[in-house]
């Protein structure tokens, strides 16, 4: 069986996140044909190619993207169990690796994430990027919890958990000085008004136009998006009605800067956490999944 050569490795990982064998070379004193050959000596234990090479530049190959995630967290655990083993500062510091997907409410991961985050022993490291990513990178053991708010069946990734942490119910937020004749009514005062609404892959966007549909109204849509970011943004710029969990846009509702019209009846926004069996799990872990707040949040 092929042995890792860790030497080798190290080098890999800085030829990768300095983009080019020059800086690397520099970083590490040493020679660009020494270089060279270490990472050729690591390809070739691994037994496939690592960068591809075009006019000179480096561009990681699907492997080489693969490896360097496993060579992040292990040079990372590297350094952890350093840091304990010297007890720096008097203190034993842990690590929570979170993993976050990128259409997710920042908002949200900061509510959920207020414990670790406040808590000066433990370091929190969040990695955003796509479900399907975040759920390999799961499985091998480089993050400890993925937040979501999409579930992941079991029957399609058996060695995974998902639970629900919270759900929210959503809203329709307008600017401060949007305004109506009369109070704001649910579904009737959409009939050609402008909304911004999350993009039609959104769960939330097709119960949503379910409800108008059976309504019989038809809104004049401004912007869609596809990440809680963007709709948060478009909020607080365009003098339109958009269709959010008010936790996307708490501070701008708690400023006074957006207002809330409604509750959308029967419509709500589910927050997961997914973790994948280990024999050895982060224990931070379990202490944020058992908040006082799980299942609902007092926005």
């Amino acid at each position: 069986m092929t042995q890792l050569n860790y030497h080798h490795l190290r080098y890999f990982h800085a030829i990768a996140r300095e983009g080019s064998l020059t800086k690397a070379a520099d970083r590490l004193n040493v020679s660009q044909s020494a270089l060279s050959i270490q990472l050729k000596k690591l390809e070739e234990s691994l037994g496939c190619f690592l960068f591809e090479r075009e006019h000179k530049t480096l561009s990681l190959t699907e492997e080489g993207r693969m490896v360097l995630n496993y060579a992040d967290a292990i040079f990372r655990t590297g350094e952890e169990m350093l840091a304990t083993l010297h007890n720096r500062g008097g203190h034993y510091r842990s690590v929570i690796r979170v993993g976050a997907v990128s259409t997710l409410s920042k908002n949200f991961q900061i509510t959920f994430l207020s414990d670790a985050l406040d808590d000066q022993e433990v370091e929190v490291v969040i990695y955003s990027a796509n479900l399907q990513e975040l759920i390999g990178q799961l499985k091998a053991h480089t993050l400890d919890i993925v937040l979501s708010n999409s579930a992941v069946p079991a029957e399609v990734e058996p060695m995974t958990r998902t639970q629900i942490v919270a759900e929210q119910a959503v809203s329709l937020i307008a600017p401060r000085d949007y305004e109506f004749k009369v109070d704001f009514r649910f579904p009737q005062d959409l009939q050609g008004a402008p909304v911004v609404l999350p993009s039609r892959e959104s769960s939330l966007r097709s119960s949503f136009n379910l409800l108008l549909e059976k309504a019989g109204i038809v809104p004049l849509i401004a912007a869609e998006a596809n990440d809680m970011a963007t709709l948060r943004l478009i909020a607080r710029e365009v003098n339109a009605i958009t269709l959010v969990p008010p936790i996307v846009v708490l501070d701008e509702l708690r400023s006074g800067e957006l207002k809330e019209l409604c509750q959308v009846p029967n419509l709500r926004e589910t927050f997961y956490a997914i973790t994948a069996d280990r024999r050895f799990p982060n224990r931070y872990v379990q202490r944020l999944l058992d908040k006082p707040w799980q299942g609902g949040f007092a926005v």
